[in-house]
């Protein structure tokens, strides 16, 4: 049940937003165990200035479509497994959207079972 965060460019249309979140979804499902009907996704698009995503940081030509997917979750996967999702996810967005690897950045946040709540003011996890 992670919660899944997309900072994108405006402009794209529903399919492209829909597209994504399948891609993710299968990546999640794939790499982190993540069960695939298990989906909170936040899509938010931002005017020309308002995503600013470093061209060229870390050697990385980036262009004006680069995307930002922060995903948090429970805690306790090593850097293997997630090495092997962000691999899973830039595979994933490319093949189903055309994104370009080099214009995905990917931030994983992990906290503690019981630091959700999914209703009812209850910390089911916990």
């Amino acid at each position: 049940m992670p919660l899944v965060r997309v900072e994108l460019p405006a402009g794209k249309p529903a399919e492209y937003r829909t597209a994504a979140g399948e891609a993710i979804q299968q990546a999640m499902h794939a790499a982190l165990k993540v069960p695939l009907g298990e989906r909170f996704h936040i899509f938010t698009e931002h005017a020309p200035g308002d995503l600013l995503i470093d061209r060229i940081y870390l050697g990385i030509e980036r262009s004006a479509n680069a995307i930002v997917v922060q995903v948090t979750l429970n805690e306790g996967r090593d850097a293997e497994v997630k090495r092997g999702f962000y691999k899973t996810l830039a595979d994933s967005l490319h093949e189903r959207i055309g994104l370009r690897p080099e214009d995905l950045v990917v931030n994983l946040v992990e906290v503690k079972r019981e630091n959700w709540s999914f209703g009812s003011g209850e910390a089911q996890l916990a």
